[in-house]
């Protein structure tokens, strides 16, 4: 017979604080801003100008056509490769190609995951969108230097980089 004074009987666990959130530094921001840049720069931008360069050089002969179709293609192949590096690692961590590189990551404000949905819509087609309006981004960069070192664009999305 059991005891009916007894205390019951479960298993608990224990309730652990949520890891704290550590926003990135300015800095290392701006430097994946910037590395990013650069990555698509040399994977697009490099191939296709350097195609019409080099078909500019060789004059109007055939070969001219056919640097810049290459210069094209190398291109499109650069895009297509950014492209799915990009979405891999925002799947995978909520990072770009930079910030998996310098150790940030995207992340909602609660510290949850971001879908790609939320990085491609909202933190760059509509801030895209708005950048038409003049001095935007000027005011969007700005807003870096507040305390929570959210930028405007973050805010929109709510989202937050933090180190990873």
């Amino acid at each position: 017979m059991t005891n009916p004074y007894a205390p019951p009987q479960a298993v608990v666990r224990d309730v652990f604080a949520r890891a704290v959130i550590v926003p990135a530094d300015r800095g290392t921001r701006l430097g994946a801003a910037i590395l990013d840049g650069v990555i698509f720069m040399m994977m697009v931008y490099a191939p296709f100008f350097g195609g019409a360069l080099i078909g500019t050089a060789v004059g109007s002969s055939p070969e001219a056509g056919t640097w810049a179709i290459v210069g094209m293609v190398i291109a499109l192949v650069g895009l297509v490769v950014w492209g799915w590096f990009t979405i891999r690692y925002v799947v995978q961590n909520g990072q770009s190609i930079a910030k998996k590189i310098v150790g940030i990551k995207v992340v909602r404000s609660d510290g949850s995951p971001v879908s790609v949905g939320r990085v491609f819509w909202l933190r760059n087609v509509l801030n895209t969108a708005i950048s038409v309006i003049p001095v935007y981004g000027i005011i969007d960069s700005l807003f870096i230097l507040a305390e929570s070192r959210q930028c405007l664009h973050d805010k929109i999305a709510d989202t937050i980089v933090i180190k990873a």
